[in-house]
Parts: structure tokens; sequence; C-alpha cells
């Protein structure tokens, strides 16, 4: 698990008026830049990072880190792709506490789905690059899902010009160069929404949270990312119904393997006007 971060919100202070948060996910940190001989003393831009934890009914089920941006998507997201939630409106955000050592997300959920989730409870730790991190058995970390029922066929024109249309809309990784992001595309490949934070999965998480809250229904699209596609990814996008997801970079074999099982075409590497389809091609107009 990378950059593991052990932290117990209940015990943890408020923040201080002297020690304000960053909302908009960027930081200024003093730095030198040496070229050559040169050396010039500066402020620089970087990502914001923290423990996230969230929190429902009082019980602290995950500490995540992530970049403290789209905190509600996030909760949200997070809640739906986990199956914590069968929808948006079954969950409730009552704080967001900013505390000197992260943020804490509190939510109330319904008694059923609070039963269920203490059955499950993992007190997770997760680092920012792994969606998986902390989970307790081997069910849980590969929990099945039914095939999504979607009959969409997504055109390649499309995947291109969706990926195309990414970069110019992530803000945060042009300020700071370490930030992922995840969009949601229509079948004709125009972004409707994009979410970005330093782990891959939270992007993807705050982007299902941002469609929900928008009464978006996530089967009328497909996802790109900018990042690999791994199991977790997959596990995300099948879980509230998104048909398609398209990545930049590469897959692993649990991804295209589980995405076979649900249903899920799994599109890689695109990019310079070609991609590889990796599991379900009958996702891809042309291929079926």
């Amino acid at each position: 698990m990378d950059h593991a971060t052990v932290w117990a919100p209940p015990t943890s202070a408020p923040l201080s008026p002297a020690q304000p948060r960053s909302r908009h996910g960027v930081r200024l940190v003093p730095a030198t830049v040496c070229t050559g001989s040169d050396i010039d003393d500066r402020e620089e831009q970087i990502i914001d990072e923290v423990p996230v934890g969230l929190v429902y009914a009082g019980t602290l089920f995950a500490v995540m880190l992530a970049t403290p941006t789209d905190l509600e998507d996030f909760a949200t997201g997070f809640s739906l792709s986990e199956g914590i939630v069968g929808s948006a409106d079954e969950l409730a955000i009552t704080a967001i506490d900013e505390l000197t050592d992260g943020v804490r997300l509190r939510m109330q959920l319904p008694v059923e789905r609070l039963a269920a989730l203490l059955r499950r409870k993992r007190n997770l730790t997760g680092g920012s690059g792994c969606g998986r991190c902390g989970t307790d058995s081997f069910a849980e970390t590969l929990r099945p899902l039914d095939p999504i029922r979607s009959a969409a066929r997504i055109a390649p024109d499309a995947i291109r010009r969706a990926v195309a249309a990414l970069p110019p809309e992530q803000t945060l990784n042009r300020q700071t160069g370490a930030v992922h992001a995840a969009g949601f595309a229509l079948p004709d490949g125009q972004l409707l929404l994009v979410r970005e934070d330093v782990g891959r999965h939270n992007a993807l998480d705050k982007l299902i949270g941002a469609l929900a809250r928008a009464g978006i229904d996530p089967a009328c699209g497909f996802v790109v990312v900018s990042s690999r596609c791994s199991f977790e990814m997959v596990h995300k996008t099948a879980a509230v119904g998104i048909p398609l997801i398209a990545a930049i970079s590469a897959p692993t074999s649990l991804c295209v393997g589980f995405a076979e099982t649900v249903g899920v075409g799994v599109v890689a590497y695109v990019r310079d006007g070609r991609f590889t389809v990796y599991a379900v091609p009958s996702r891809v107009a042309t291929l079926a």
C-alpha cells in the first residue's frame, strides 16, 4: 500500500482559523529550482493530498488519501461504488469537518444499510494509488457484481473524441502535474462531467457521485480516465452500471477478467488516434 497513513478522526482536533485547509486542491510551498549553475528560490504549486475519513453513523469505515475537493461527490460516489447504498437518496451527508490532520465526512444511512455496513466493516486505510488496500479478505476485495444490463455500443470516434477532450478539462493537473481525472461522456463522445483527484479511483468516485447528485443516468454514456485501468476502476464502473471505460494507459489481468464477467467494455492505450479493446468488444460499435 502506497503512502498509508494511520489516522483517528474521532480524537482529531478541529482546524484552527490560523490553519485554513485548501478547498481548491492546490497548495503553495517553498521550493528551489536548479538549472545548470542557476538557483532560484520560489513558491511552487503542488496538489493537496490529505487523509479523508468516511464516517457512517459515527463509525469510521475508511480513510482514503485524497484531494479535498468535491467532497460531497466523493462521499456519494464512494458510497455507491462500494455498495454501501443503492441510490444517492439513501445517503445523508451531515457534516464535513476540517481537522488538523485531514478531513472527516460524516454521513447517515437507513437502518438496514447501516446494519449491512457494520457486518462488512473493514476500517480501511487506503493510499491514493490503490482503491482496495486495507480489505481484510479475498472475498471482500473481489466482491462479485451482477452483469450490467446496458446494451450500449460506443463508436470508435466517440471514444477518441472523449479522451482528447479530457486534458483541457484537467484544471488541477495543469497547475500541479500530479492529478488523475475521470470524465463521463455521452455516446457521441461529448464530455458532460470531469472530476480530478490525486488518486485515480478517488477521481472516479467523485465522478460517480457527481452523476448521482446531478440525476444523470450512468448507463447513458461511458467513462474516460487519465490512468491505467485496474480492477477497482472496472469494479466501480460496473457497480453503477456504466457500460464502458476507456483509459489512456494499460489494463491489468484482473481488470480484463472481471470486465468480461460483468459486461464492461475495456478500451486502453487510447492515444495518437488508436486504441486497443481488451474486454467485451461488442461494446465498441464497429466490432460487434
